[in-house]
């Protein structure tokens, strides 16, 4: 339990109070439409902490906050970690593939496929040019002017800009992803909301308890690499003819899985 933050010290920039204050279908509902400037008649969650996988053997995803409004698909992750931006796009294009899958049945048409918002939130700015939102469609290369209508849109939202290009409100609640508490109204609707969820001892326990079956399974996955490593090194080893003795004392295996592993790889 000592890696497992303190559920008292939880703001929305931590995954698990983030997914569970927007599941308050008002302030998601308030969010999407600050970020993108449109209105919404309502909001239906499609699953909570959605997991889209295809049937053939692929990677998963784990979306934060996937819902549908007035026809439309919207997912918002709060992404904390600062990969590179090649890579925080290549993540954006999986999600995107992977909910285009989810979202279109075997034997219907292409059109069926919903218009889609991906929503990065950032305490970093993925792009290094200090703007607080970047927007991205399909443009052609040679005229700009002409979009591809593929109703896709990714926007990556950054609260550490400086540029004039946000509402007030929005700015606002950019200020507050960084700590910053102000007195709009959105912010503060948020913050009590946090606050109401501290107070329920229920939801104390079930971060508890989810924190350490994540950690259980990252300790469980550690666990499963370092053997894999040890048995590729068990393999090169007997490659090289070493005795059975000296690789069990490297890597601490007994005589019996080694030459298991020997056998299974024909090097016994």
């Amino acid at each position: 339990m000592g890696n497992i933050k303190p559920w008292e010290d939880l703001t929305i920039q931590d995954d698990y109070m983030f997914k569970l204050v927007m599941r308050r279908k008002h302030i998601c509902k308030t969010m999407i439409e600050k970020i993108l400037n449109i209105k919404l008649t309502d909001i239906r969650y499609i699953d909570e902490e959605k997991t889209v996988k295809p049937k053939y053997e692929s990677k998963g995803v784990r979306l934060d906050v996937y819902v549908e409004g007035s026809g439309e698909i919207f997912e918002i992750e709060m992404q904390v970690r600062q990969p590179d931006s090649g890579e925080l796009a290549k993540r954006v294009r999986y999600y995107q593939a992977m909910i285009d899958s989810e979202q279109l049945a075997a034997g219907q048409k292409y059109k069926a496929l919903p218009t889609t918002y991906i929503i990065f939130i950032c305490p970093f700015d993925p792009f290094g040019l200090s703007r607080h939102i970047y927007t991205f469609r399909n443009l052609c290369v040679e005229d700009t002017k002409m979009e591809l209508d593929d109703k896709t849109t990714k926007v990556f939202v950054n609260s550490i800009g400086t540029a004039d290009d946000v509402a007030p409100d929005v700015k606002a609640f950019l200020d507050y992803v960084n700590g910053v508490i102000s007195d709009d109204a959105f912010v503060r609707e948020i913050d009590n909301e946090i606050v109401r969820v501290k107070a329920i001892e229920e939801e104390r326990v079930c971060y508890m308890t989810y924190e350490m079956k994540l950690e259980e399974e990252r300790e469980l996955a550690e666990e499963k690499g370092i053997e894999k490593g040890k048995i590729e090194i068990v393999r090169e080893m007997l490659r090289t003819h070493q005795p059975l003795e000296f690789i069990s004392e490297m890597t601490k295996f007994s005589s019996e899985k080694i030459a298991e592993i020997g056998k299974l790889h024909g090097l016994l």
